[in-house]
């Protein structure tokens, strides 16, 4: 990770195409992020819940944004908007 880009966080799932997806592009866009397996973690899984308010993976943060899931990640970069987020002030 470069060090003017915000952290990410994606929580996510091993078999989840949706998740899949969404590290996919944060891999063509060179983005580092911290991947957090909530599959067999029921603690983890809850932190997701409570920081997101929602129940399905992934959900994606940036900084202290909640972006919420892939679609919402590929809606930001289509838009030119992801960029943005990831660069820190």
């Amino acid at each position: 990770m470069s060090s003017n880009q915000n952290p990410v966080k994606v929580y996510s799932g091993r078999l989840c195409t949706y998740c899949m997806a969404a590290k996919r592009l944060l891999d063509k866009k060179g983005v580092a992020y911290e991947e957090v397996m909530v599959d067999d973690d029921p603690d983890l899984r809850a932190e997701m819940e409570r920081l997101s308010q929602r129940q399905t993976i992934p959900q994606i943060f940036i900084g202290e944004h909640h972006v919420g899931g892939y679609d919402d990640l590929a809606e930001l970069h289509r838009e030119g908007k992801l960029d943005e987020l990831l660069k820190t002030d």
